[in-house]
Formats: structure tokens, sequence, C-alpha cells
């Protein structure tokens, strides 16, 4: 059955970005990470990708068809589609949009056939899914920085707050802990 995660990778004191917008010192490890077992399974669980405009806009669009790590299907959140069409390859694929975060999870969940779609940003689509009771696993991703400010993952929320967790595994992967839970509705 086809699962949806949700995950991001969070400072210790939660934020996603630093004061200037940027994710950079949460990523020092990208390098080192990609050939990593806790990378090719994320990469072999995944079957389609789902997105954020904003999140699809801080790469080079062309960019995704040779070096994005998720070489399939993705799914762009957005109001309005790019004016043009980003490269594709074999087996990436974009779609954008544009009748909601229902309509784009229903056209993932189909492309991904049996395995997962995976949420890979950003902050309001992730807000969106949980809020909605349509994430089924939320990963956490935590690095040993203290940013002080910045764009925090998770504002108070009623609505977020009445979401249950279960944790079901802890991974260790250079100097990333990952936290993974199930989301109960």
């Amino acid at each position: 059955m086809t699962r949806v995660i949700f995950g991001m990778t969070v400072s210790v004191d939660g934020y996603v970005e630093d004061a200037e917008g940027s994710a950079a010192p949460l990523y020092p490890d990208l390098a080192e990470l990609r050939p990593t077992h806790y990378m090719t399974e994320m990469v072999d669980e995944t079957g389609a990708v789902l997105m954020g405009r904003r999140t699809f806009a801080m790469a080079d669009p062309d960019g995704y068809a040779g070096a994005y790590e998720f070489q399939v299907p993705i799914f762009v959140v957005t109001h309005t589609p790019p004016a043009t069409h980003p490269r594709e390859s074999g087996n990436l694929t974009f779609t954008f949009v544009t009748d909601g975060v229902e309509a784009a999870l229903s056209a993932a969940k189909a492309a991904a056939g049996d395995r997962d779609v995976t949420v890979v940003g950003g902050i309001d689509l992730g807000h969106q899914l949980l809020t909605r009771g349509l994430v089924d696993e939320l990963r956490l991703d935590v690095m040993p920085v203290l940013l002080g400010g910045g764009r925090r993952l998770f504002e108070p929320d009623a609505d977020l707050a009445a979401l249950g967790l279960r944790k079901t595994r802890v991974i260790e992967v250079g100097m990333r802990t990952s936290l993974r839970f199930t989301v109960s509705r």
C-alpha cells in the first residue's frame, strides 16, 4: 500500500532555514549522504515525489532530470505552472497541479503504484497534508546546529497538536539523526 511520507531536515532548535532564508547550514553533509544506505533506501521506496512550487524553484528546474536523486514522476502543487516546462528524463517527469493538494496527492499516488509518495517540501505543503490527515509517516532529520532564528518547521497550530505521533525508527547517519514517526489522525 502506498504511504505518504513527509520529511524535512531541521536544526536542533526547529528551523528549516536560517534568518537569511538559506537551508545550506542544514546540508553540509549532502555529498557524503548520497551514497549511503539511508539515502538509497529512501530512493528505492519512492515511486513519486510531491513538492511545493517554492521548493521546485529553489533549484535549476532543468537540473532535476540529470542530478536529482529521485528519478520518478514529480508533482508540483502550484497556482501557476512555469512558462517553460523543465527538462525531463526517461523516469523523471513533471506535472504541475493547479487544482489543490488533494488532486496532486491523488495523481502522485497513482503514479507511485505500490511504492511511496515522498513529500520533499515545503513547509506549507507539509502542513496542508498533515492537517488534512493525509500523511502516513513524518521524518525529521535533525542536524546538530542551532540557527537561532529563521523559518520554523512547526509553529503553534491546534490542528497539528491534534495529531498523534508514534516513534517507529531512529537512524544515525553521519552527523544527522533521522527520527521517523507514524502519524495517526
